[in-house]
């Protein structure tokens, strides 16, 4: 059995908006549960590699697949949006009947976590954000997402098979820390599940949504009322050191870990690092 499949079996499901969500749970530590947002274009599957750990840290660990995203449902006729995400996130601590929790995000995840800072809901406790693109102005946006985005983005998504998703995805992790044709494959299934790819041009515009929103979500960083860190892969060419150096620009008394030759998806190039400046951000007694 693949490490997708054994991921799969071990997920339930709920409902949302009528609409089937997946959804992972786990935990057995003593800190208040943890919240994990995954990217694009993936989904919870990303946090296998650091999964167990979180999971023996705290009370209950939390990762869903967003609508749109891996196993969960993909309507094509869906008002896809930041703000739909950020509730579907909501329902789910509801559902669970967690009140208090800390967040760990993640790339397209990032900016559900800047909505959710932005409505300063009394549970969130501490927000820590791997890459993602924070400032509109700093995400270097690959050809491929800049032709999703635009009105031809419907045929390329049509045309998009496991070869092309290689070539493009691989492009953003560090140099010697590229996934295995293995590890590559499971992603491309994960990508691929119920036709993925023909909801990418609507998902796609979270891009446009951060330009549209960034003074609120912003100025849900530089006014947070919980503490931050960044973790980033510096060498990843979308939101790497260039984003970090932009963060500590605009955000006050930042805490930022930069991870040397590390890309776009640090959680799965270097699993390890991000666990311990994850650990060492939740030493301090009031992040608990």
């Amino acid at each position: 059995m693949t490490s997708l499949s054994r991921w799969r079996d071990a997920g339930r499901r709920f409902t949302w908006r009528g609409h089937s969500i997946f959804f992972r749970e786990g935990g057995e530590g003593d800190a208040p549960p943890l919240l994990l947002i995954h990217g694009f274009p993936t989904a919870s599957f990303d946090w296998h590699r650091v999964w167990d750990d979180l999971a023996a840290r705290f009370s209950r660990v939390v990762a869903l697949d967003m609508i749109g995203f891996g196993f969960s449902d993909k309507p094509r006729r869906y008002d896809y949006s930041i703000a739909d995400q950020a509730d579907l996130h909501q329902a789910i601590l509801r559902e669970l009947g967690i009140d208090r929790h800390h967040v760990l995000a993640h790339d397209y995840g990032d900016t559900v976590a800047q909505e959710l800072l932005a409505r300063r809901p009394d549970g969130l406790l501490s927000v820590c954000f791997l890459n993602g693109g924070l400032f509109p102005e700093t995400h270097r946006a690959r050809f491929v997402q800049r032709v999703l985005a635009s009105p031809l983005g419907p045929a390329l998504a049509r045309l998009m098979n496991e070869r092309s998703f290689r070539r493009s995805f691989a492009a953003v992790f560090g140099r010697d820390t590229k996934p295995t044709r293995e590890e590559m494959h499971e992603l491309w299934q994960l990508v691929a599940e119920n036709d993925g790819p023909a909801v990418f041009p609507k998902l796609i515009g979270y891009m446009e949504e951060r330009k549209r929103f960034r003074e609120r979500w912003v100025d849900a960083l530089v006014r947070s009322p919980v503490p931050l860190r960044v973790i980033d892969g510096a060498d990843d060419p979308v939101s790497g050191a260039h984003m970090a150096a932009r963060y500590r620009e605009l955000v006050p008394n930042p805490d930022v870990v930069l991870l040397p030759g590390i890309g776009h998806y640090p959680q799965l190039e270097a699993p390890r690092a991000v666990l311990d400046a994850f650990f060492a951000f939740h030493e301090r007694p009031a992040r608990m």
